[in-house]
């Protein structure tokens, strides 16, 4: 990030939002307006959508209209899948996606997304981003394809679901479970047979029998796929993933021909977002809770001392899945930092 992009992002963070309204109406007459499209994650009208469209509003806002993102909902460009290859190639300009599916192929997005045992509350993981070195090696691993990671959305923890009930965590072996990312391994080291389908079929899997427990999103976005009507147990706290990091990631060279002020904005937009999202989730957790009590839905609460205990195991799964000298400099980064923090 070059000196004069910090500058605009001060100025940005610290001007409010009457500043860049002048500034920005002198860009629009020299400059024109650069339009671009993003593709999210997430399906039309849910909340984690409805917060995508915020950024590109407040993008906008932000740079006096000299830059305008149309939004997108999962699959409405391209299949979810193919988008990391779709922004590569120029189809769209931006998308919204969480590095741990593409993890088998960037074990060092196994640590950018979401670690099994690691950061327990979301702000140690956000810190690890700006405070740390989280950001430059983030945006290292995308460098190579020709994308730019320009900042992540931090939100707590996703439960489990379960159609047993599981007490501990040695309860976890032997049953079947659909998990991702860094999680497929380190759940398949605690003897989960691991099946890492796509989102969309976790309702099916459920209610079919073909997996016993499974992640899939926060606990309101669950309680809205209607996983309440299959799996009668729910698990806290989210050893699996405690604390989540989704991605915006850009076209390099889309992003290279933004000016700095647009570069900021997107910055300032990305940050404001993940703190927003993740108040979202914390006030509506408890009420989804209750949602889910009232569906005859029980809610187990494992003991923190058992998840602190088998933490060390945890560290053992990630060594050995950090298997490239990025993804092996991410890990060691975050241990430093749980190190600090007296987490390990």
């Amino acid at each position: 990030m070059s000196n004069s992009t910090r500058r605009s992002i001060l100025r940005l963070g610290a001007a409010g939002l009457a500043a860049p309204a002048i500034v920005a109406a002198t860009s629009v007459r020299a400059q024109g307006t650069t339009s671009w499209r993003m593709q999210a994650l997430w399906g039309g009208g849910t909340t984690p959508m409805l917060y995508e469209e915020k950024f590109c509003e407040r993008v906008a806002e932000l740079t006096g209209g000299t830059l305008e993102i149309t939004p997108f909902a999962g699959g409405q460009i391209v299949p979810s899948a193919q988008a990391f290859d779709a922004v590569r190639g120029g189809a769209f300009q931006m998308m919204k996606t969480f590095d741990g599916y593409t993890a088998g192929k960037i074990p060092a997005h196994g640590f950018s997304s979401t670690v099994p045992f690691g950061f327990p509350d979301a702000d140690q993981y956000e810190a690890w981003f700006y405070e740390r070195d989280g950001m430059e090696l983030a945006r290292e691993s995308y460098a190579p394809a020709g994308l730019t990671y320009v900042a992540p959305t931090v939100y707590g923890e996703e439960p489990i679901h379960s159609r047993v009930p599981i007490s501990s965590i040695a309860d976890l072996n032997g049953l079947k479970g659909r998990f991702v990312g860094l999680a497929s391994a380190v759940m398949g080291d605690f003897g989960v047979s691991v099946s890492p389908l796509p989102t969309s079929e976790v309702y099916s899997a459920l209610d079919k029998g073909l997996i016993d427990i499974a992640d899939r999103g926060d606990i309101k976005a669950n309680y809205e796929e209607g996983l309440h009507e299959v799996a009668k147990y729910l698990v806290l706290p989210g050893f699996h993933q405690p604390t989540t990091a989704t991605s915006y990631v850009a076209n390099t060279r889309a992003y290279d021909a933004l000016d700095d002020q647009q570069r900021a904005a997107l910055a300032v937009a990305a940050r404001e977002v993940s703190g927003a999202l993740r108040q979202n989730i914390l006030v509506a957790n408890g009420e989804y809770l209750a949602k889910f009590r009232e569906a005859g839905v029980e809610i187990i609460d494992l003991d923190p001392q058992d998840i602190a205990d088998n933490r060390g195991k945890a560290v053992e799964s990630w060594k050995k899945n950090a298997t490239d000298d990025l993804a092996t400099r991410m890990m060691e980064s975050q241990i430093a930092l749980m190190e600090e923090l007296r987490l390990l």
